[in-house]
């Protein structure tokens, strides 16, 4: 019986300490270039991480290169844990955040992408605190995992152990038959994406600063924004929403299909079950909003100018298309408050928050593929009903699933429900109302940021209670580790000897 290889546990946090440090440093010279005071503590901040860092891994330096699955589950959820008390820092250091709950809460919700803020004036805050925010959304979006992956070869470790629980979806889709090169390509097509969204958004009129932080936003579908109006803020400059629009809608489909586009293997991506499904959900959803949008909203109450009075068709259809996109990818970006709108849409959008993007994206939620696989599994048991000893296994992208996938979606689709019911339940036990529990559980569970009620997207989480903030935090990581990687260190089996 082997037991846990703790040294290398302890070893790779340092170095997840070491990467954290590195990114604030970036942070730090954005104060720089602004004239800010508060460069030097974030330089600080970043100094400490990277000491600890190397530290630990100099301590642990000598270690069995041997990793399990056991020890990949440990190493990712206590990464994530890691990275966001050692992101707590350029908040703490420079004074921007005072409450250490509420910078830890700013933190993990900016590490899984959530977009949940406790920040009631965002303009105010220094650029190198504003440009951190953004920074964890990005290195959260495609996993600081995937990107230790990439390089743990060098130190003689290797990564499937990792790369399998953490990338996004029910499975790690490979593109390389060495997982440290699907790492680095997967970086390679996030990065490359990033750029292209900042210069698009440079040219139709935002600022660098804003067009860099809000790329990084859109890519990872976090949702921090520069602006306190969120995307609102450019209500008067279509182009900029319609190129978010465009990003979310990428940053919502399976990394793997972008890899097919780039290659020019466009049938594969046609030819995707979840892709076809992601984008008529997106599709009808998105028509629908804008129809009701532009017949029933009442301008006094939806932030949006009646389209019927001044002709705006095309602002109905942006803003509903946009909505949409923002809650099924997760990104959290708003661009008006949907929960003025009309009971149906809200209605809709609160269930539009149980979808998710696609498997192998960076979005949050249930995920696509699961609820195909769900439908399928439902209509097949029709058919079993009728046919008790015919063979009819569920088909996905034309082949047979194992049983064992189906379960584990069946599983999944259960302990989600039940993550968020209990979420809520807790919620309303520390004093919120129906409306806002229910919302504040499903937007952490599903790593969307705005929700219903007092957390609306005109409101924040700066007025939950203590208790509150971190039992979302506890939501948005199991959530944006899909539930299993977490949960499944809180059973005792986890920890017996094997």
């Amino acid at each position: 019986m082997t037991k846990l290889n703790y040294k290398i546990i302890i070893f790779i946090m340092g170095l997840l300490l070491v990467f954290n440090g590195g990114f604030m440093s970036l942070s730090a010279l954005v104060s720089v270039i602004y004239g800010e005071s508060e460069a030097l503590d974030i330089f600080a901040a970043s100094g400490v991480a990277v000491f600890l860092g190397a530290s630990v891994m100099y301590l642990t330096r000598h270690h069995i290169k041997e990793l399990q699955k056991k020890e990949g589950y440990l190493i990712v959820t206590l990464g994530w844990l890691i990275m966001a008390f050692a992101g707590t820092m350029p908040y703490m250091f420079t004074g921007a955040i005072t409450s250490y709950t509420d910078a830890f809460f700013e933190t993990m919700s900016g590490f899984t992408t959530t977009g949940a803020s406790i920040m009631d004036d965002i303009e105010i805050m220094p650029k190198g605190i504003l440009f951190w925010r953004s920074l964890t959304h990005w290195i959260g979006g495609m996993g600081i995992i995937v990107l230790a992956v990439a390089i743990l070869p060098l130190l003689g470790i290797g990564g499937m152990q990792l790369f399998a629980a953490e990338a996004p979806g029910p499975s790690a889709d490979k593109l390389h038959p060495r997982i440290t090169d699907t790492a680095k390509r997967l970086w390679l097509i996030y990065v490359g994406f990033t750029a292209i969204e900042t210069l698009l958004l440079r040219i139709a009129g935002m600022g660098w600063f804003d067009a860099v932080n809000h790329a990084l936003s859109t890519l990872s579908t976090g949702g921090f924004s520069t602006k306190n109006a969120s995307i609102a803020h450019w209500n008067d400059n279509p182009a900029i929403q319609w190129i978010i629009v465009v990003f979310m809608f990428i940053a919502g489909t399976n990394f793997v299909l972008s890899y097919f586009a780039f290659k020019g293997r466009f049938i594969k991506i046609l030819k995707d079950t979840e892709f076809k499904w992601y984008a008529s959900f997106i599709f009808g959803f998105s028509i629908l909003g804008g129809i009701l949008i532009y017949f029933q909203a009442d301008p006094a109450v939806s932030s949006i100018p009646h389209p019927m009075v001044y002709g705006e068709l095309e602002s109905a259809f942006r803003h509903g298309t946009f909505q949409v996109l923002a809650v099924i990818t997760t990104t959290g970006f708003v661009s008006a408050d949907y929960t003025m709108w009309t009971p149906f849409l809200t209605i809709m959008f609160f269930g539009l928050f149980f979808l998710g993007g696609s498997a192998g994206s960076t979005s949050g939620g249930m995920k696509v593929m699961r609820h195909i696989i769900l439908i399928r599994n439902g209509i097949m048991e029709f058919k079993r009903t009728l046919h008790p000893n015919a063979i009819l296994p569920v088909r996905y992208n034309g082949r047979a699933l194992q049983s064992g996938i189906v379960f584990n979606v069946l599983g999944f689709f259960i302990l989600y429900m039940l993550s968020f019911i209990v979420g809520a339940t807790v919620l309303a036990a520390l004093g919120l109302d129906f409306e806002t529990s229910i919302g504040g559980a499903l937007s952490s569970l599903g790593n969307i940021g705005p929700a219903f009620g007092d957390l609306s997207p005109v409101n924040n989480f700066a007025g939950l209670p203590a208790l509150g903030k971190w039992w979302c935090c506890f939501l948005m990581l199991i959530g944006r580790l899909e539930l299993f990687t977490v949960l499944i260190l809180l059973t005792p089996f986890f920890w017996r000897n094997r």
